[in-house]
């Protein structure tokens, strides 16, 4: 049986040919086909009559179609022409996007196609030896510059960020960044070249005060406050709440339930108040009213109904952080645990977006929804899990949505409307008879509250038909009577 068709990734090394390995080289020299990730590399000239991918950086949109694009030609030159030694700048081993997609691809894992990954020197030993570094005992952690913002967020350093290509990327660096470093960086430009420049820098002038490419790093010793983006520093603003007022320092994941309750009803008040001001304009746009809003109580209402709603949910991601962060108190989980969770479940659960699953309308996707949340709960029923103490009309809501999910054929609308129809007849020709709950006694009582049940359930499947949940269609209408009887009162 021949060898699957094989693709060896090595690594030129941070500089110049004097920096390839060995290793590197013989393989370079064995390989059927040589491919290299870019030819702007100062090591590129020791791997004469390599192919490059260079053209795939002119013509692609962005860097990750770049990478993916090579990607697929290494896959199919492997396959069809033999194998393959691919050359990446530094090691393929240290921030190298391609190799990270060439092991996730379909017919590399599938066994296929074969890749061998082999160690290099990387920029990283060339920036620690100018530095006098030890990573290990200093705690530095690598980012990438375009990713500062996320990778380096709730950080204090020390930082080696790498990709500082642009003044652009710098730029965005330095911004991300609300209290500058309390003093100057590093900037580490064409490691192990002859014209290479360690200088340091002042913070204000880290994107105006030297031309980058992509052989250019920053090193961060220490900031003076973390890299905080909004959601970081609403993370550091309740640590400090819980440290220092003595009302959130007595909370308890119980205590917080009733605040968490409240804070989504809220929300969904929020959400049927912008709803209301949004009907309300497309009915005035249907009457021709929108223009001659001369007052512009629409627009008023309308902002305030939108500043409603972002002050609601702010508070409802409030209770989120709150939770989060006492769980990672008591050495449970922490926040990046719960949005790392989310975020892959998320990935999991869209196959036709992040996989091969093809899925064409919303059907489609609820029913692999259910499918892979079955398989991942290990549950035996697509009922498992569903809350029994939710509220009425949410359980029956969830149930017969979880039915269609499974490809269960409920009632349409009009027969729906139908039951509701007989159903309340039904009950009214009870009562003009005068049937009750004394006359029949205790079976005459059930009966009748099965018959009401059906009635609500029906009712349900009326919501369902239309699109409308009906615990909010009918938290909405209470609502408006609550308003009916103070009025009146």
């Amino acid at each position: 049986m021949p060898d699957a068709p094989r693709i060896d990734v090595v690594g030129l090394g941070p500089a110049g040919p004097e920096l390839i390995t060995a290793g590197t080289l013989a393989i370079l020299a064995a390989a059927g086909q040589v491919a290299l990730r870019t030819g702007r590399h100062p090591a590129a000239g020791a791997v004469e009559g390599a192919r490059t991918f260079d053209h795939h950086y002119e013509s692609a949109a962005t860097f990750d179609d770049v990478y993916r694009a090579i990607v697929e030609d290494l896959v199919a030159a492997a396959a069809s022409g033999g194998p393959v030694a691919y050359a990446v700048p530094g090691s393929p081993t240290v921030a190298e996007r391609t190799v990270v997609l060439l092991a996730g691809h379909p017919r590399v894992v599938s066994g296929e196609v074969t890749v061998v990954v082999h160690p290099s020197v990387s920029f990283l030993d060339v920036a620690f030896a100018r530095l006098g570094v030890d990573p290990v005992a200093a705690g530095v952690r690598l980012v990438d510059a375009e990713q500062f913002a996320i990778d380096a967020a709730g950080e204090r350093g020390p930082l080696l960020v790498a990709q500082c290509w642009s003044r652009q990327v710098l730029s965005d660096v330095k911004l991300s960044v609300e209290s500058a470093p309390d003093g100057p960086v590093t900037v580490l430009h064409h490691l192990g070249l002859p014209d290479e420049r360690i200088d340091e820098v002042a913070w204000e002038d880290l994107d105006r005060s030297f031309e980058p490419d992509h052989l250019t790093s920053l090193w961060i010793p220490h900031l003076a406050a973390p890299v905080a983006t909004e959601l970081v520093a609403l993370d550091e603003l309740v640590r400090t709440l819980r440290e220092r007022c003595p009302w959130d320092r007595r909370q308890t994941h119980a205590s917080l339930s009733r605040h968490l309750l409240e804070e989504s009803y809220e929300v969904l008040e929020a959400i049927d108040a912008l709803a209301a001001v949004d009907a309300g304009e497309s009915d005035d746009e249907k009457d021709g009213d929108k223009a001659g809003d001369r007052d512009g109580d629409g627009d008023d209402r309308e902002a305030t109904a939108v500043a409603h709603l972002e002050e609601e949910l702010g508070d409802l991601l409030f209770q989120v952080y709150f939770h989060a962060t006492l769980a990672a108190e008591e050495g449970r989980f922490t926040l990046a645990d719960v949005a790392r969770g989310v975020h892959d479940k998320l990935v999991s659960r869209h196959p036709h977006v992040f996989g091969d699953v093809t899925a064409e309308t919303a059907d489609d996707v609820a029913a692999n929804w259910e499918a892979i949340k079955k398989v991942e709960k290990g549950r035996s029923s697509v009922t498992e899990g569903i809350p029994v103490a939710l509220p009425a009309l949410a359980l029956a809501a969830k149930l017969q949505r979880k039915a269609t999910a499974i490809g269960m054929v409920l009632p349409s609308l009009a027969a729906e409307a139908t039951r509701v129809a007989d159903g309340a007849a039904r009950l009214a020709e009870e009562a003009r008879d005068g049937a009750g709950p004394v006359a029949d006694g205790e079976g005459g009582a059930r009966q009748r509250a099965d018959e009401v049940g059906g009635l609500l359930f029906a009712a349900v499947g009326v919501a369902r038909a239309l699109g409308i949940d009906p615990e909010t269609a009918l938290l909405s209408r209470s609502a408006a009577f609550r308003g009916e009887v103070e009025a009146r009162g």
